[in-house]
């Protein structure tokens, strides 16, 4: 069966030359817009898996340059790049179910990612367990650094997660791994378990297993650094007159007071309701007001309205504009 090309540039909705930063924030944009869990839609998962795919490669200098090296010719390349060496294969598991796409598995993309980016080739598995390199003869040759990614929640990542990790050799052992992923991890962070990646040739010493994390996009809170920040909406009256109002945090409900004339836009600092820092302490967190107004007016209310436009008619708000 043919390779399907995947045009990850269009699944994102960015240009060829988009910068870095432009990429992730597609990704995030995207992938909030298709997550499984706020996007119950029959196509949701197909596209979430799409958009995940696109951001690995496009998100990594070495894979984008190669990508971009295919051009119209790349149904001529062979089978190049990834995270195998020879033969010798990391099959991931974990919990939840999509907390691993492993390195070596590639379950969780297409033909086409693992076409192009599925397997560095070199010497034969028999050659690799033997410690023989690709003349016959027996060699020391160190294990292969192996990466894998970890999904998981802002909530998780705010207050530390455990995993647990099948590593599944060719010979069919398999070793089990408790992973610690610590409070604060970032989007990206990797996290590296020596020693536990592919094994060395010949005694040499075993490779490491590295774990990127991350971190999926939230419905409210968005990461800055080690801050959050939030919008809250906020009714006509309560912004005019003042109220104290429950707004989410990490920790949990907060009673935060709006003052009086609190125009839209305006941004209320709380303190230590961040992310919690790895040197020790926590981020902030910032709450953007944005006012809701209110709509199908009673007739008592348009008067009310009215009166107020009435005593107000000399003021002009947009005078520094003229």
């Amino acid at each position: 069966m043919p390779v399907e090309y995947k045009d990850y540039y269009k699944i994102l909705g960015v240009p060829k030359g988009a910068k870095a930063q432009d990429v992730k924030k597609a990704y995030r944009r995207l992938a909030r817009q298709y997550h499984p869990d706020l996007n119950k839609g029959a196509d949701a998962e197909r596209r979430f898996k799409e958009v995940n795919e696109a951001h690995e490669v496009l998100s990594d200098p070495e894979k984008r340059k190669r990508y971009d090296q295919l051009g119209a010719n790349w149904q001529q390349f062979s089978r190049a790049g990834g995270q195998r060496q020879g033969d010798f294969e990391w099959v991931f598991t974990g919990t939840p179910g999509r907390g691993f796409e492993g390195a070596g598995d590639l379950g969780g993309f297409s033909d086409f990612f693992r076409t192009f980016f599925g397997d560095l080739g070199g010497i034969s598995q028999e050659d690799l367990v033997r410690g023989r390199g690709t003349n016959g003869r027996s060699r020391q040759r160190a294990g292969a650094d192996v990466e894998a990614e970890v999904e998981i929640p802002l909530a998780e990542a705010y207050r530390g997660a455990e995993r647990s990790i099948s590593l599944q050799r060719p010979d069919g052992t398999t070793r089990r791994l408790d992973v610690k992923i610590p409070a604060g991890v970032r989007d990206g962070q990797r996290i590296r378990l020596a020693g536990q990646g592919a094994p060395g040739a010949g005694g040499a010493r075993a490779g490491d297993l590295y774990l990127r994390v991350r971190v999926l996009p939230h419905p409210f809170f968005r990461r800055e650094g080690d801050d959050l920040h939030a919008e809250l909406p906020v009714s006509l009256h309560e912004a005019l007159l003042g109220a104290e109002v429950p707004v989410p945090t990490m920790k949990g409900r907060v009673q935060l007071k709006i003052p009086a004339e609190t125009q839209n836009g305006r941004t209320i600092r709380l303190a230590g309701q961040g992310m919690p820092r790895a040197a020790g302490g926590q981020g902030d967190m910032y709450v953007t007001v944005k006012v809701v107004l209110p709509q199908k007016l009673s007739g008592e209310e348009r008067e009310l309205v009215e009166k107020l436009a009435k005593q107000r008619a000399n003021e002009n708000v947009r005078s520094h504009l003229l």
